[in-house]
């Protein structure tokens, strides 16, 4: 069984971060998402990838290659027009095996998929949904389940208090490759709206199972810094934030840090980065890789990329920078989101 990862979305909400940039390539942690997301699922055994790219897909594979560093199997699909979720599925055809994994590639989790395997193999549908919890579900499409776990139908954003249930789609699917028969080929296709209906309509057998753990759609700001707070907080884990200095303040390697610095944890450091002295880092900030700190500068719910340079005095709160951002002496900045380099002078 190989994966097929959505990654073709132009993440419009998180502009202006995705400009240029696929949104799963959108870091976490000092790191791609799309990263960790292969690296999950090679922990749970899978290790063929079909990825699916419209947006800057250069940017995806050239990072990736064809898998080796990361000791899996990489190959891309391509969209010249956006075709919807199904509509990329219905692409990648050549690429799939008889049953297969499809995840959207901007979705932050911690699923495991061996219970979604089982319940696939037991019930004999052609498809099972990974469902999550959410305490509004009037933003998204909900789902009714039988006792059995079959669907018997969508709601798409069902207003305050009509909604079946507060279960919804997660963007996890197990697929038989009997279901590409009844999606149509180039063009747009809702799975959602039109594929799933369709199905539950012919009989085919659509089935949705509950996922554990964390789950956090990063296609907005809030979203995306509540992602970076939630992981501080440990409400779920990922591998590779660096040496736990204290309780709560991950430090990367080859770091210069003044020894006058403050770190109020939560705080995530990475490598290579240098601090000046007398500055304040945290609570709830996430340094990326090569970043410069100047002196005295205060730094709180802030994201910053790789290749930033804060210069002294810079006061920065609840902001979003992307890479290679010169934030330019004595600046104080409150919930600024950048993304292109640029020097903003004193």
């Amino acid at each position: 069984m190989n994966a097929l990862l959505l990654a073709g979305g132009l993440g419009t909400r998180l502009r202006p971060l995705t400009e240029h940039l696929p949104k799963p390539m959108a870091l976490v942690a000092n790191r791609p998402w799309l990263e960790h997301l292969i690296v999950h699922l090679k922990q749970q055994g899978i290790a063929d990838f079909v990825i699916a790219v419209k947006h800057y897909p250069e940017i995806i594979q050239n990072h990736f290659g064809t898998g080796e560093k990361w000791g899996v199997r990489i190959r891309y699909t391509f969209e010249k027009a956006l075709l919807g979720t199904a509509g990329a599925i219905k692409n990648a055809e050549p690429f799939l095996d008889d049953r297969f994994l499809v995840v959207n590639a901007d979705i932050v989790h911690e699923a495991e998929m061996i219970p979604l395997l089982e319940f696939h193999n037991q019930h004999g549908g052609a498809v099972t949904i990974g469902l999550t919890t959410v305490d509004d579900p009037s933003h998204y499409g909900v789902v009714e389940l039988d006792s059995q776990g079959e669907i018997l139908r969508f709601v798409e954003k069902p207003r305050p208090g009509e909604a079946p249930s507060n279960l919804i789609n997660a963007g996890i699917y197990v697929m038989d490759k009997r279901v590409l028969r009844h999606i149509p080929k180039q063009r747009e296709v809702s799975i959602e709206r039109e594929t799933f209906p369709l199905l539950i309509e012919r009989s085919e057998g659509v089935f949705g199972k509950t996922i554990s753990g964390y789950w956090m759609d990063m296609g907005t700001k809030e979203r995306y810094r509540q992602i970076h707070w939630d992981l501080l907080n440990r409400a779920y884990r990922l591998p590779h934030l660096g040496h736990q200095n204290e309780n709560g303040i991950w430090v990367g390697q080859n770091c210069d840090i003044d020894s006058g610095v403050l770190f109020i944890p939560p705080v995530l450091i990475g490598d290579n980065v240098k601090i000046g002295e007398r500055s304040v880092i945290g609570p709830f900030s996430v340094i990326g890789n090569d970043c410069v700190i100047g002196k005295q500068v205060r730094c709180t719910e802030t994201i910053m990329w790789d290749r930033c340079y804060a210069h002294s005095g810079v006061v920065l709160n609840n902001c979003i920078f992307g890479y290679d951002l010169e934030i330019g002496a004595k600046h104080i900045l409150h919930e600024a989101v950048m993304s292109r380099a640029e020097v903003m002078q004193a």
